[in-house]
């Protein structure tokens, strides 16, 4: 027992701190090395770590990754995002423009690729224009984590916790897209009260044209692909199936070396979530007495309120992921777990903009523009993040209660 914990612990130490010093050890390598000590120490089984692995979770963020890198390889995302920037003009428009691309993409597509595209994008219009980027830049973070919060497939904490609950695609987003939606425009009216000021003095966006490459035959075969596959989940086909054979047929190509697909998928994050569902495994059946149980009854998780607060809080110190497996064990035990899951998935993702650590999205945003000379600081972000974050989570809570 005091091995479990004491893994789980140390584990979760470095998923907060995210490194190890004086070792060269990331949050992939915690998770991997727990998931060895679980096994090592006898805590597990060789064959029940194998049972922890949920390979629902991992076959659809690798279906998801394949499906994303042929539509980022093809170019669609950069010549739709292009053509939407290019018929706004006013700096607000532009800034609402950039919040509802990056929400509507994110919502279907996982939100870290939408960042990689999207970010040089804006970098290279605010400069033309002589425009501070930073609001447009948090537009882009901030938009793409909440539109992600729509559906399974928006980002990992979703996919996982779609595979958990078994709840249907389409439930999925009928419960959270109204979320997603008006928490988007929250967005915009919280980054335009911040950066007002600047807006106002800010002229029309000249219009310029940016040459995209697009790779003809992999957009339509892409497109057509994806339009598919969301027709099925929507439709009540198995997600992680669909999305799996979808990225299998992507695959078969004449013009796309595959190589250039492998690079584009996160290996580090399917090996980081192998090893949390083992460590969490480890902790569950060393820890998870009806002790602890009751324990954590005392929490109040049944409250719409009481989750939201609670997985916000975990998700800022651990990063979401972690912390929605954290809060696995439990919620099976809650009258109605559907709607646990639910909360989880809405407050998990939407505390993701309360700070620049918060979600992958957001270092993605943040560390792009730092190569290009603009910087971003913490208290830069978490002045708008923190109002963006109450002001979504109040309204998933009312929503979802």
């Amino acid at each position: 027992m005091i091995a479990g914990i004491a893994i789980f612990l140390g584990t979760y130490l470095v998923l907060a701190v995210g490194r190890l010093p004086p070792f060269r050890m990331d949050r992939t390598g915690a998770a991997v090395i727990g998931a060895s000590l679980m096994v090592g120490l006898n805590v597990l089984t060789l064959e029940e770590a194998y049972a922890a692995v949920n390979h629902d979770t991992i076959l659809l963020l690798f279906g998801m990754m394949i499906v994303v890198a042929n539509l980022r390889l093809s170019g669609v995302f950069a010549a739709i995002s292009e053509w939407v920037v290019e018929h706004t003009r006013g700096p607000v428009t532009l800034l609402a423009a950039i919040v509802i691309v990056a929400g509507i993409f994110s919502a279907f597509f996982v939100n870290d690729t939408i960042c990689i595209v999207l970010t040089p994008l804006v970098l290279e219009i605010t400069r033309s224009s002589g425009r501070n980027p930073v609001p447009y830049l948090l537009a882009v973070a901030m938009g793409s984590n909440i539109g992600s919060v729509a559906t399974i497939t928006g980002n990992p904490q979703n996919m996982m916790i779609g595979s958990f609950s078994g709840i249907s695609y389409g439930h999925f987003f009928a419960r959270l897209a109204p979320v997603a939606g008006i928490g988007l425009l929250a967005t915009v009216a919280v980054l335009w009260i911040f950066y007002r000021r600047q807006l106002r003095i800010e002229g029309q966006v000249t219009p310029r044209h940016r040459v995209i490459r697009i790779n003809r035959m992999l957009m339509y075969k892409s497109v057509v692909a994806s339009i598919g596959m969301i027709v099925l989940f929507f439709g009540g086909w198995p997600v992680p199936k669909v999305a799996l054979v979808t990225g299998g047929l992507l695959l078969i190509t004449r013009r796309v070396k595959p190589q250039k697909i492998y690079r584009e998928i996160d290996w580090p994050l399917l090996v980081l979530f192998i090893g949390l569902f083992i460590v969490i495994a480890g902790v569950e059946k060393a820890a998870l007495t009806e002790e602890m149980e009751q324990i954590v009854a005392q929490f109040r998780l049944e409250s719409v309120a009481m989750l939201s607060v609670a997985a916000a809080v975990l998700s800022n110190l651990v990063s979401n992921v972690p912390a929605v497996l954290v809060f696995k064990p439990f919620i099976r035990h809650l009258t109605d777990p559907d709607a646990a899951w639910l909360t989880l998935a809405m407050s998990s993702t939407l505390a993701g903009n309360l700070t620049v650590l918060g979600s992958i999205a957001n270092l993605i945003v943040v560390q792009r523009a730092r190569r290009e000379g603009v910087e971003i600081s913490f208290a830069e972000y978490l002045k708008s993040g923190a109002i963006v974050t109450a002001v979504t989570i109040a309204i998933g809570v009312l929503f979802l209660r």
